[in-house]
């Protein structure tokens, strides 16, 4: 009997959930995040570990640290006090009478 070469799944296994997070809250609370993991098609418990998992994401990207000379520096404060020339499609689009006005 001939054997076919299985595919190799890419899928990951997930890590073992072996931890507990409590939290309390309040009846209203409890039920918007209710309906917002049904509208995802999650149950509550993922629904919140994912949006806390993309806040703990996004607070930690928001703390980079990157460290510069005194030259470095004033020619980063410069890079951030200089604007752009604006393209000539921006200054068409600013020209634009808003959909509103027509």
């Amino acid at each position: 009997m001939a054997q076919t070469a299985q595919p190799h799944s890419t899928r990951r296994t997930p890590a073992p959930k072996n931890d507990v997070i409590q939290i309390r809250a309040s009846a209203s609370m409890k039920a918007i995040l209710t309906r917002a993991a049904s509208l995802r098609g999650q149950k509550l418990s993922e629904f919140m570990l994912d949006s806390a998992r993309r806040e703990a994401e996004d607070a930690i990207l928001d703390q980079r640290t990157f460290f510069l000379d005194a030259e470095q520096h004033e020619q980063f404060l410069a890079t951030l006090d200089s604007s752009p020339a604006p393209s000539e499609q921006l200054k068409k689009l600013m020209q634009r009478k808003p959909s509103w006005e027509r």
